[in-house]
């Protein structure tokens, strides 16, 4: 295992080369304690003293084991619970977000329609004044006729009352 984390990269490498170590040491911590426990001149006292710590070690790591347990049941409820509340939010926000673009959509028709409308009446506008402005020659066409006319009639008067009293 020391060959096999000494050839990985660095990063790696030292996490894994200090876990060797602690390993190691346990190892050897078990190995003298396996050679004093297997001794034959230890006492049944000593044995029983050993025993008596394990067990009690054991019922120690069990109550941390159930400790660490509950403690991530919770979380794991808590995270759970979040998780639920986010889904929910995540819905309403849906919700939220279809009748808003619902809306839009009725707001981008009716603007359609009106720019529709607003085309038809631009229309009309411009047809209006081409007959406005085709009506207001026609009157001033019509001004400068029935002025000709009426001076073609006073000169007409006047030529005739010359002739009538020169003679």
């Amino acid at each position: 295992m020391d060959l096999e984390a000494r050839s990985l990269q660095p990063s790696i490498k030292a996490t894994l080369l200090a876990k060797l170590r602690e390993y190691k040491t346990d190892l050897n911590n078990l190995k003298t304690e396996v050679k004093r426990v297997t001794a034959a001149n230890v006492s049944f006292a000593a044995r029983d003293d050993l025993l008596e710590s394990g067990s009690a070690d054991t019922v120690a790591v069990s109550n941390d084991q159930k400790g660490r347990l509950l403690m991530s049941t919770e979380r794991l409820n808590q995270s759970t619970d979040r998780i639920k509340d986010s889904r929910k939010t995540m819905l309403e926000t849906e919700e939220l977000g279809v009748s808003i673009l619902q809306d839009l959509h009725q707001q981008r028709q009716s603007l359609l329609h009106a720019h529709k409308t607003l085309h038809g009446v631009d229309d009309n506008i411009t047809k209006s004044k081409k007959i406005l402005s085709a009506m207001s020659r026609r009157m001033s066409r019509n001004k400068w006729i029935v002025g000709s006319l009426l001076t073609a009639m006073v000169l007409a008067i006047i030529i005739i009352l010359y002739f009538k009293l020169t003679r």
